[in-house]
């Protein structure tokens, strides 16, 4: 897989995407796997920068699957686990080779991130294998309200009826 492939998917070259690639290759490498066709792997993400975008290609895991999980802590790491190995894999960017004063050529620390030896720029950590919930196909209702198709799960109750989110934030008086 080419980084040029996530960039056209992606649709531009930035530090960000390039570190994505290089964590996650890494941890695909650390974990012995080729790409995720269904829910073979699946991912936790510590940040919703251009770098997921990678992990989405590489991996296969996305959001849509319900395999790609994001906990918002505005980190550079990546954990995958294998369901078929029962392995997990935790990917960090510490960047600790690349020279600081770089970081300012966004062109030039991306080039950078992608040349650097792994061990230069990320570290890979074994962690304890964890099952995280496999997608799961739920009804839909319809909002009250609004009118807009609405996963049953999400949905409140209300004086008016069973309506969405933002619906209810809309100061709908609830139930």
């Amino acid at each position: 897989m080419e980084f040029s492939d996530i960039v056209k998917f992606h649709g531009h070259s930035c530090p960000g995407l390039a570190i994505g690639y290089r964590l996650s290759m890494a941890a695909m490498n650390g974990l012995g796997v080729v790409r995720s066709d269904d829910e073979e792997l699946f991912a936790v993400v510590e940040n919703d920068a251009c770098g997921v975008d990678a992990l989405q290609f590489v991996t296969g895991c996305t959001f849509g699957k319900g395999n790609l999980f994001f906990n918002d802590y505005g980190k550079q790491v990546y954990t995958l686990f294998s369901r078929v190995k029962q392995l997990g894999v935790r990917v960090t960017f510490h960047g600790s080779g690349i020279p600081v004063e770089l970081r300012e050529d966004r062109p030039a620390f991306a080039e950078r991130v992608l040349q650097e030896s792994e061990a230069a720029i990320i570290s890979v950590v074994a962690v304890p294998y964890r099952e995280l919930q496999v997608a799961k196909i739920r009804k839909s209702g319809v909002c009250s309200i609004c009118g807009e198709s609405v996963m049953e799960t999400k949905m409140l109750d209300a004086l008016n009826g069973r309506i969405c989110i933002p619906c209810s934030e809309q100061k709908v008086a609830p139930n």
